[in-house]
């Protein structure tokens, strides 16, 4: 049971295909130095606010353990199986994302309704649904061909419903990242482009109503131009985040020598971890951070280019996309070149329900890399009894 919860301890990996190993330590490498950068970043604001400097850490490493568990749970079921309860377990994060926005259930921080919480603890369901959709839009599209109209539409129907009801928190960021991956997995299934750009201009029309619903996604929007406008206002956090990566030069400041984590950069163990680890381990580091969500997409690439089956290429993708697009969104809104948004960096920022959906999504990717590679080999006694089964039921003729 300790190997489901320490991973490392784990015997069995060594008979796994090559890429589900590789693709297995490089997620392990990833959390490691998230879990370094976090602990950083998160310090500072711990120890005044907690009176414990590794509160935050203590209770990242609680779900952690959770994630690890969830983790090997899924490397371990057949991909049929786990497609199999992704409608049912897709319905049950629909019905909690629902909960969210009834008033009196659903908790609000800094005005988004996006947590439940039970007890001390908050959850996120939005974060959970996001391996289940791509579970089971990879099913949808994978048949495409194979279902019937209404089939079609009433899954449709449900995945809108899901960004909906998103979206309605607000969560624009959220709900933009799972629909570009639903997308993504339909233009991976080979859909037609009438359909994937009628789907694109209606996605980009109701962004654009939800930007104009929602004044604080305006101003996001306006002073992501030019935050220095108000650089003491609306563009302070932007503008913090600038300074925090030029101050790391090429070398960076050194490991928990940041300055602007002593409480000018906002939510600096979160949203905005990559700019502390940015100027603390400066270009180098973030140079060579990058070089690993690039080496880790181009596995997963490969693992979902050599699968034969379409629906396990179609999870790979998606889980591939899910990941390394979070990551390159979260670090294009810490570095000014995209609308600062919501979205944590996967396995870097602090939070139960992002850690544990990365960790789920990492799985199905390792998954699909050991079913492609897995081969059914035929043992020589079984081989034997075929072959006499053969030689009895021969008659030659006279």
């Amino acid at each position: 049971m300790l190997r489901y919860f320490l991973p490392f301890l784990d015997s069995e990996v060594k008979h796994w295909a090559f890429e589900a190993r590789l693709l297995r330590w490089l997620t392990f490498l990833w959390l490691c130095i998230g879990l370094v950068a976090m602990f950083s970043a998160s310090y500072p604001v711990a120890d005044l606010m907690q009176k414990d400097g590794l509160f935050y850490v203590k209770r990242q490493i609680v779900w952690i353990l959770v994630g690890l568990f969830c983790f090997n749970v899924v490397v371990r079921s057949p991909l049929k199986s786990l497609c199999k309860v992704s409608g049912w377990l897709l319905m049950f994060a629909w019905f909690l994302i629902i909960l969210t926005i009834i008033p009196g259930i659903g908790t609000e921080v800094l005005g988004a309704t996006r947590w439940i919480a039970l007890g001390p603890v908050k959850v996120q369901p939005s974060e959970f649904a996001k391996p289940f959709l791509i579970l089971q839009a990879a099913q949808v599209f994978g048949r495409w061909r194979k279902l019937r109209w209404d089939a079609r539409f009433g899954w449709l129907c449900v995945f809108a419903g899901i960004l909906g009801c998103i979206l309605i928190q607000p969560n624009l960021s959220t709900t933009a990242l799972c629909a570009m991956t639903i997308w993504f997995i339909a233009v991976a299934a080979g859909l037609p482009w009438i359909n994937l750009g009628s789907t694109a201009v209606v996605g980009l029309m109701t962004a654009i109503v939800s930007i104009s619903a929602h004044e604080y996604q305006r101003r996001r929007l306006m002073f992501f131009l030019d935050p220095f406008i108000d650089a003491r206002g609306q563009g302070y956090q932007l503008v913090q985040s600038l300074l925090a990566i030029g101050s790391g030069g090429g070398w960076g400041v050194g490991f928990g020598l940041s300055q602007q984590k002593l409480f000018y950069l906002p939510i600096q163990h979160t949203d905005f971890i990559f700019a502390v680890f940015a100027e603390e381990f400066g270009f180098i580091g973030c140079f060579s951070f990058l070089l690993l969500l690039l080496f880790y997409a181009s596995v997963g690439t490969y693992v979902a280019l050599r699968s034969q089956n379409l629906i396990k290429r179609l999870v790979a993708m998606g889980a591939t996309f899910a990941l390394i697009g979070q990551s390159l969104l979260n670090i294009g809104v810490t570095t000014g070149v995209l609308p600062t948004t919501g979205l944590p960096l996967p396995l870097f920022s602090y939070g139960g329900s992002s850690v544990i959906s990365s960790l789920i999504c990492a799985a199905l990717l390792v998954r699909v890399a050991r079913e492609s590679k897995e081969a059914q080999v035929v043992s020589m006694t079984n081989r034997r009894q075929r072959y006499k089964r053969g030689s009895r039921s021969f008659k030659p003729s006279l």
